[in-house]
């Protein structure tokens, strides 16, 4: 069936990003259609609140989108985008890549779930006089039940454990409300092992036993801390992608959002330089949300088996230019649809 997907075009990497895409389309067996909405920070200034509202629109008609790096300056477009279309979990996975070269040696395996609401995040704070600031860190039940539920239905699918981390011992109110709610959940879920952890210790064993874990739920601040060193374990920020999600009462999701875990690397931007893995994972949760399995692991496996065959970009080591390696994923992705 035919779909139609909302493109957030952004900043720096966006517009050979969005080029990456389109081409592996082409390759996949299924007919999706791309329906841009001009993001960048040229844009906002000139249009303002206002597009956001187009940006939401766009969204909640076709369900799901495909969003590119955007520059953050006065206004965060990814804080803005979670409020509008009430994005309550973000969910991460990472994974160790066969032939990507890092400084850490354990295989890792991990789905971080992360709470997209309060914490920390909800509040810039306020000066105290002249010595002192304060902000006030939220926690509220529905975001935690929903990324509770969806962290445990995820990893009965998959077949892993659930671990819940927090600093409940210190932030005994706020973060033992989390701890509560992830317990009532678990009453749900007999089938599905889960432990809790002390943040600062899982971040330790991650490093240390990284076998142990399976899906991993944290609040708002703590998803984003272990989110990047988690990629950053794997090897590059590059080479990571996420999902954002929004549900009903039932459960069911409503929307979502895919997006890589980079930003919009000014540096090397119109260059042919930029490493698309990140958003090629991106579009393998869109695509498996989509309920289009094949063509979604045809492209991981893709991605996968060029980056393990040294065919990369060079933040990675190797020598090909970003369409040079959407080329060899898009020859790839046939020869496995085709074998």
């Amino acid at each position: 069936m035919p779909y139609t997907i909302t493109e957030l075009l952004g900043d720096g990497i966006s517009t050979e990003l969005s080029e990456s895409v389109r081409r592996i389309l082409k390759v996949l067996p299924v007919d999706i259609e791309l329906e841009p909405v001009d993001l960048s920070l040229e844009n906002r200034s000139k249009r303002g609140p206002g597009l956001y509202e187009e940006a939401y629109t766009s969204i909640h008609k076709n369900r799901y989108a495909l969003k590119y790096p955007t520059t953050t300056t006065n206004e965060s477009p990814n804080a803005i985008l979670r409020k509008l279309c009430k994005f309550s979990v973000i969910h991460r996975p990472v994974f160790t890549i066969p032939g990507v070269e890092s400084n850490f040696k354990g295989n890792l395996d991990i789905d971080i779930v992360r709470v997209a609401t309060g914490g920390t995040y909800e509040d810039p704070g306020r000066m105290i006089g002249t010595e002192a600031a304060v902000s006030i860190r939220i926690i509220e039940r529905r975001p935690c039940e929903e990324a509770a539920l969806y962290a445990f239905y995820l990893a009965r699918k998959l077949k892993k454990s659930v671990t819940s981390s927090s600093k409940y011992t210190i932030q005994s109110v706020t973060d033992g409300l989390f701890q509560i709610i992830v317990s009532e959940i678990t009453q749900q879920f007999p089938d599905v092992p889960h432990t809790k952890e002390l943040f600062d210790a899982l971040l330790a064993k991650l490093v240390m036993f990284p076998e142990r874990f399976g899906v991993i739920l944290v609040l708002n601040e703590y998803g984003d801390f272990i989110s990047d060193m988690a990629c950053g374990l794997v090897g590059s920020m590059g080479i990571g992608g996420s999902g954002s999600y929004a549900f009903n009462a039932n459960q069911e999701i409503t929307l979502a959002m895919f997006d890589p875990a980079g930003g919009t690397a000014p540096d090397i931007a119109g260059k042919n330089l930029v490493n698309p893995t990140a958003i090629f994972i991106a579009t393998t949760l869109l695509l498996q949300q989509l309920g289009e399995l094949h063509s979604s692991e045809a492209l991981k496996k893709a991605t996968l088996q060029c980056l393990s065959k040294g065919q990369r970009t060079r933040d990675l080591g190797g020598n090909l230019t970003t369409s040079e390696f959407t080329d060899c994923v898009a020859r790839t992705c046939l020869e496995i649809l085709n074998h």
